[in-house]
């Protein structure tokens, strides 16, 4: 099928199997991103039945972690072993943690089961934008652009609606059970139309890269979750982690060098754009999450927004990503052009932080609209051209890894963004506090920087009105830094080279500008199919 589908969108034709499968691929896609959007909203009531507060934070840091750990390792075994057998296995295990998740009985069973969830997630992500690659040539591929874009975007919008009203009349429990008929539909249309060729590799999986990407992996991660809350930045333990992680990556990389089946190929980042796409993509994640944690909080403390329609307030931002997203796609699969993309998501990403950064308590609801969709328009120009022309830039045999590399690059550039804009909001929020409200301020935010409506409510006005200042000016701070970062992507964008799509016709580009040796034929080997 593999072969023939390549075949037929090269030639503009959409075999009913692909669609089926694509269809599939979104459900797969929609349940690794809707987890944790929906599980959000059901926290109060998890610890109100199950206890255990002070862990709750673990409940989405094991998610987070074993999805980052697991990433590159997916993509590995699918290069290795067949896609469509790793995908299968990653449903299963996303589902099976679901379910164990439901029937929890302590906080302690509930975050072991969350890390059976994680590692699950990390293959549906990797997997589906793996296959997609194997299924579709590069310059068909911008078709599904806006169809992940309106998946992303229906997770951050809907999921806390859906999470709030399962929570509310079925139980926080059905929070995770939902996931079950879902992916019991993926899994049963992967089977019965995904038809990949079966690879027999010999090669054994590489154990001690592996573990040692996980360690470096869940280290940054941790540094990332725990600084400046659990643990302050020059504490002991995030000193620790810091240095195991960055001694564990020294390691990967000088193993990924001896190793013969390496989990992650450093020949694949001799490519200019490979490379280029993984800055991008890096950065990308550092401001899109950034901004997405930031501009609700904003909405409720400034703009008196409800916290219960909070994805409702990304409206703006997420409706100008998934429509510039698919107007790049179908410019991209007409033109076989795609350059003007980065470099036009990284002025509108610049110019949409900057916007933001000027917020301020008189800021109407209808202009910080237009300064996220501003911010929109540059991701819609980013998301999926990053991963498109990362796969462009290797072997079909490396798609796995170029996949998992991209996806792990811009997981952790959340991490790093929540983690530094949320340092850079919470002092200026403290700071501001102590000069315009005295002791009154300070002890007001002494537990934490971010409070929520309920609490603010309560506040006297004075303090109120204090607060509310020091939110704008904690945005504005994490915004400029945004902004700051942001101008990486125009630089990187600047030096990407527009190398032709495979499948864009007979004008292709050379096996020495592509990576890939038959970029032309941009299919798979045939081979026996399962």
């Amino acid at each position: 099928m593999a072969d023939t589908a390549m075949a037929e969108t090269e030639t503009g034709k959409e075999p009913r199997s692909v669609r089926v499968v694509i269809l599939a691929l979104m459900i797969a896609m929609m349940l690794a991103m809707l987890d944790n959007m929906i599980i959000g909203t059901a926290m109060p009531t998890i610890v109100g039945e199950l206890g255990g507060l002070e862990h709750l934070s673990w409940v989405v840091t094991a998610y987070t972690l074993a999805t980052a750990a697991s990433t590159p390792i997916w993509g590995k075994l699918g290069d290795l072993y067949g896609r469509k057998g790793s995908f299968l296995a990653s449903i299963v295990i996303f589902l099976a943690g679901s379910a164990l998740s439901g029937m929890a009985q302590d906080m302690g069973q509930l975050i072991g089961f969350r890390a059976v969830q994680g590692l699950g997630a990390g293959g549906l992500l990797v997997g589906v934008m793996a296959i997609i690659g194997d299924l579709v040539s590069p310059r068909e591929r911008g078709k599904y652009q806006g169809m992940m874009a309106g998946v992303m975007a229906l997770a951050m919008i809907g999921g806390p609606l859906v999470g709030g009203t399962i929570t509310d009349n079925w139980g926080w429990r059905w929070a995770f059970y939902i996931n079950l008929p879902l992916g019991i539909v993926a899994l049963a249309l992967v089977i019965a139309v995904l038809h990949l060729p079966k690879k027999r590799s010999q090669a054994r999986i590489d154990y001690p890269g592996a573990a040692l990407l996980t360690v470096g992996i869940t280290a940054i991660v941790l540094v990332t979750t725990w600084g400046g809350t659990e643990y302050a930045w020059t504490s002991a333990r995030i000193m620790e982690l810091i240095g195991i992680g960055v001694a564990a990556l020294v390691g990967f990389v000088y193993w990924q060098t001896k190793a013969a089946e390496p989990i992650l190929p450093l020949h694949i980042f001799r490519n200019r754009n490979f490379t280029l796409m993984a800055v991008i993509g890096f950065v990308t994640g550092f401001v899109m999450f950034g901004a997405t944690l930031f501009l609700p909080l904003y909405q409720q403390s400034v703009q008196g927004a409800s916290a219960t329609n909070s994805g409702l307030l990304l409206l703006p931002m997420l409706g100008a990503m998934l429509v510039t997203s698919m107007v790049a796609g179908r410019v991209t699969t007409n033109t076989g052009r795609y350059k003007i993309f980065p470099l036009a998501g990284g002025v509108f990403m610049v110019v949409g932080m900057f916007l933001l950064a000027q917020m301020d308590t008189g800021t109407s609801r209808l202009t910080s609209g237009v300064y996220m969709a501003v911010l929109g328009l540059g991701m819609g120009c980013l998301m999926q051209i990053t991963m498109l022309v990362a796969q462009n830039s290797v072997e079909m045999k490396d798609m796995g890894v170029a996949s998992s590399s991209a996806t792990l690059f811009r997981t952790l550039g959340s991490s790093f963004g929540v983690a530094i804009m949320g340092a850079l909001f919470n002092n200026r929020v403290l700071d501001v506090m102590s000069e315009r409200a005295g002791d009154l301020g300070s002890k007001v935010t002494e537990q934490s920087a971010q409070l929520d409506a309920a609490s603010l409510a309560k506040l006297p006005a004075a303090a109120r009105e204090a607060y509310q200042y020091a939110v704008s000016a904690g945005t504005h701070t994490a915004f400029l830094v945004g902004a700051g970062v942001a101008l990486v992507v125009l630089v990187a964008a600047f030096f990407v080279k527009e190398v032709p799509l495979r499948g864009a016709g007979p004008k292709e580009a050379s096996a020495d500008e592509t990576g890939p040796k038959n970029a032309a034929a941009a299919s798979l080997p045939v081979t026996e199919t399962v």
